[in-house]
């Protein structure tokens, strides 16, 4: 029986063992999409306890302690921090099977030196010892970013803002480089028209730019665009249920345009065409910058309408969906192609289903000028666990050139989810030992492990060009 978490945790052979900790495990993080915010690593807070660092925010943990009939109070409300703490310590060991179980410990020993199995009996001392570390200076934000050998960071930023804290982080001269990412997804989404012109007013004032029409809305979001790439944007990314790609002319945008700006809610086809309209033009941008876009698709948010009006937005009520993707994907990256204007590309696919659908469209539009144009993208959201990761592997695999992935991502709010890229390297290391110790692939361990590190770093260096 293998000892739980060990040095050679996920790792089911010598084959394995050696590809890992030779070749996988000293490769530097790219960690080129997550939600981290740039102000605490600006100015490289020290959280106030376990809790702070690790259970605010994170719907992961949310779902789970729910499920485990704890009450919202210890969750999202006005427990203490200690008493929230130990409600999901008192979770913990119910976990088993799901990634929330290794993640956990993982990262209690990867940040903390912790080995103990969290539980109600642990919870005090473990939350005491972590806390107390936590005031160090060895934990503030950038020390443990650099604990996880951590290169480079891509955030996700809105347009509208003001990007100062990648300018400190910059400034200030920190080794480990943060750049921001063009997430435009307030800017095209019309559901709300009220809320789109007050996200249109706030435009206005950032761009210095009057909005009185279409042409101006475009405009507007260019000079943001430009913003972003004089502060070392190189990447865009899109949350998207799915692709828009509906037809429509200049005169109907035009229109449909004005329409919000009176304030006048949008027919559902209208909104298809406004939606279409602003991702073909942003990919254009993308384009003329040689930029890479990303697209995160089919996910199903806010279905419990209860909770949405209670406690808001990104709080763990978001699921898999099971959209169309294949036609609107196909034509929306054939218009750009057409033309010889699209760019460098990553999709990522939510329902596991449609897994070989999305690598086989990314394969439909390489084109011999760039390695790994059309990326498969790594698993993500509620597929980056055990199962999620090997699916999505062995789908590009069968597909497309796996030899030519960019790599892990985190796609984290959280500043200890970092192991989640070494969860990635493990398995990865483990599937291609298991092809070699079948004698499905040659034992060239040398070469293999020159392709496990262009996975796990090289690739994405000279992808993104960072």
């Amino acid at each position: 029986m293998k000892p739980f978490l060990d040095q050679n945790f996920l790792l089911q052979s010598k084959t394995a063992e050696h590809l890992y900790h030779e070749y996988a495990a000293g490769m530097p993080i790219i960690d080129y999409h997550c939600h981290l915010d740039p102000a605490q690593i600006a100015n490289n807070i020290n959280f106030a306890n376990l809790t702070d660092i690790w259970l605010r925010g994170d719907h992961y943990k949310w779902r789970a302690m729910r499920a485990n009939g704890i009450n919202e109070q210890y969750i999202t409300g006005n427990k203490t921090d200690q008493e929230k703490f130990e409600k999901w310590a008192e979770t913990v060991p119910y976990t088993l099977r799901n990634p929330l179980y290794h993640w956990t410990h993982l990262e209690l020993q990867r940040y903390f030196d912790v080995h103990e199995l969290l539980s109600p009996k642990t919870a005090r001392s473990i939350y005491d010892e972590c806390t107390a570390k936590l005031q160090t200076p060895e934990y503030d934000v950038q020390r443990m970013i650099e604990k996880m050998n951590v290169e480079v960071i891509c955030t996700t930023d809105d347009p509208i803002d003001s990007l100062e804290h990648h300018q400190k982080v910059k400034q200030s001269g920190w080794k480990v480089k943060v750049f921001p990412t063009f997430r435009p997804d307030k800017a095209m989404n019309p559901d709300d028209v009220s809320a789109l012109n007050d996200y249109i007013n706030k435009l206005e004032a950032v761009s210095d730019t009057a909005i009185n029409n279409y042409s101006d809305y475009l405009k507007a979001l260019k000079s943001r665009h430009d913003y972003f790439a004089a502060n070392g944007c190189k990447v865009s990314d899109h949350g998207l249920e799915q692709i828009y790609a509906a037809d429509y002319s200049d005169h109907e945008i035009t229109t449909i345009f004005n329409n919000i700006l009176s304030g006048k809610p949008l027919q559902p086809i209208e909104a298809l065409k406004f939606r279409s309209a602003m991702l073909y033009e942003f990919a254009l941008w993308d384009h003329e910058k040689g930029w890479v876009q990303q697209y995160h698709l089919g996910a199903l948010r806010n279905n419990n309408a209860r909770a949405h009006r209670e406690i808001g937005p990104d709080t763990g009520y978001d699921s898999i969906g099971d959209f169309s993707q294949a036609q609107a994907l196909s034509r929306f990256l054939n218009k750009l192609d057409s033309t010889n204007q699209l760019a460098k590309t990553i999709i990522y696919n939510l329902n596991p289903g449609d897994n070989e659908l999305f690598a086989t469209m990314a394969g439909n539009f390489n084109n011999g000028t760039i390695i790994g144009k059309m990326q498969f993208g790594s698993a993500w959201w509620f597929l980056d666990q055990k199962q999620g990761m090997t699916d999505q592997i062995n789908a590009l695999s069968s597909m497309g050139l796996l030899s030519k992935l960019v790599g892990m991502l985190t796609d984290s709010r959280s500043f200890m989810s970092y192991p989640r890229h070494e969860y990635f390297r493990r398995l990865l290391c483990n599937l291609l030992a298991t092809d070699i110790e079948n004698g499905e692939l040659p034992n060239d361990i040398e070469w293999t492990g020159k392709i496990v590190q262009d996975i796990c770093y090289n690739n994405a260096k000279n992808y993104f060009d960072f």
